[in-house]
């Protein structure tokens, strides 16, 4: 599977060049013009690493970079910065601010492409888990972040998968609301905890295949479990 890159720039001709080269790579690319567009990305789709312009209409990519590994939602995610700022300080800064790589525009598309495999390589070494969760022919595995039942590929958001990841780590155990966003989402970032239900809905939904949505039960005034019973 092509790892999918997070492209946001907002100079359309950029856009169009680094689509083509890093396609030619066998990358997937979804493009975005703004930061705005790029948190829209990163909450709906599994993204393996983000190319991100430093200077955007709205909040700057340097700006959103720091925000971003501010997460826990994202902090793991690679990120190089693209820029013309060419200064040495510029580039301590970028770096200061969590960004993995910094590219100065203008750059060749080959030497783009070597630092982003360079800069993936990095964080498989450094993220990469090689557990495997089953009950009941209900499948999640991390190392490849795909869920299945009975061999039949389950489509999960990113955040239905950290949730599911969650609760089968903790068989049978209830989780109040509270303690899943802490789990899930990060104590560090404000959600309302009805969006916790929505996630769960969308969870459901996903696993109605062979009616492993069961497995995911509501306990009345408490929270949630998954039941392996």
């Amino acid at each position: 599977m092509p790892h999918k890159i997070l492209l946001v720039e907002d100079e359309a001709a950029i856009r169009q060049m680094l689509l083509l080269s890093l396609g030619q790579a066998d990358f997937e690319i979804v493009e975005v013009e703004n930061t705005d567009s790029a948190l829209d990305a990163l909450d709906k789709q599994e993204i393996d690493l983000m190319l991100l312009d430093w200077m955007l209409p709205g909040i700057s990519g340097i700006e959103f970079c720091r925000r971003i590994k501010l997460d826990n939602k994202y902090k793991d995610l690679p990120i190089i910065m693209l820029t013309a700022k060419v200064e040495e300080e510029d580039k301590i800064k970028g770096l200061n601010y969590g960004a993995d790589d910094y590219l100065t525009k203008p750059f060749s598309p080959k030497e783009l492409i070597a630092r982003i495999k360079a800069v993936l390589r990095r964080s498989s070494t450094k993220t990469e888990s090689d557990e495997v969760l089953e009950f009941g022919g209900l499948l999640l595995d991390e190392k490849s972040h795909r869920a299945s039942s009975n061999l039949k590929p389950i489509e999960l958001g990113p955040t239905e998968f950290k949730l599911l990841r969650f609760l089968m780590s903790n068989p049978d155990r209830v989780f109040s609301r509270t303690q899943l966003l802490d789990n899930v989402w990060g104590n560090d970032v404000y959600v309302e905890e009805r969006t916790v239900d929505v996630h769960i809905r969308r969870l459901r939904k996903a696993l109605e295949t062979d009616a492993h949505d069961e497995k995911i039960q509501t306990v009345r005034g408490a929270g949630y479990r998954f039941s392996i019973n």
